[in-house]
């Protein structure tokens, strides 16, 4: 583990991803969970923009060929495709994003720091042959759909873009 990646004050999962370690209880990259938990809300407050500073602030940290790079990077191209189809009405644009999403998240746990990338997926895929499969979808974060909260806006408001 990176000094970067410690930060004692993020809370524990409700369950069991991968990422956490149940017998030391703590993330192996809290900082990576604490940037996936803030993405992950504002991205379901529509606030795709704000979710993609979040990941991509994070995927920062990470070299390449690492599994925590590879969602990132993923996380980072599902926030930009809404972008392009809620905001631009680019659904072409949309369908280039999720292909290489859909690559980087391609080997990732099912249940990966709490994000679950299986229906995050299945959800891309559906997209890419109908985008309205995106409307009234929400990322799944420990089994439930949260949206963002004000300390979510402050989280990325901190980060340096």
């Amino acid at each position: 583990m990176d000094e970067h990646t410690r930060d004692p004050s993020v809370a524990p999962p409700l369950g069991n991803p991968s990422g956490w370690s149940a017998e030391r209880r703590e993330w192996e990259h809290a900082t990576l969970r604490r940037a996936t938990e803030h993405g992950v809300r504002l991205y379901n407050a529509s606030d795709f923009h704000e979710s993609h500073d979040c990941f991509e602030d994070e995927w920062y940290n990470y070299g390449r060929g690492s599994v925590e790079s590879a969602f990132l990077h993923g996380m980072v191209q599902v926030a930009a495709g809404a972008y392009k189809h809620f905001d631009f009405e680019d659904d072409d644009g949309m369908r280039s994003l999720f292909g290489t999403a859909l690559q980087y998240l391609d080997g990732i746990p099912a249940d990966f720091y709490g994000v679950d990338v299986a229906e995050v997926r299945t959800t891309l895929r559906a997209a890419l042959d109908d985008p309205t499969a995106l409307h009234g979808w929400q990322i799944p974060l420990d089994g439930a759909a949260t949206t963002a909260y004000p300390a979510d806006y402050d989280y990325v408001d901190g980060l340096d873009h």
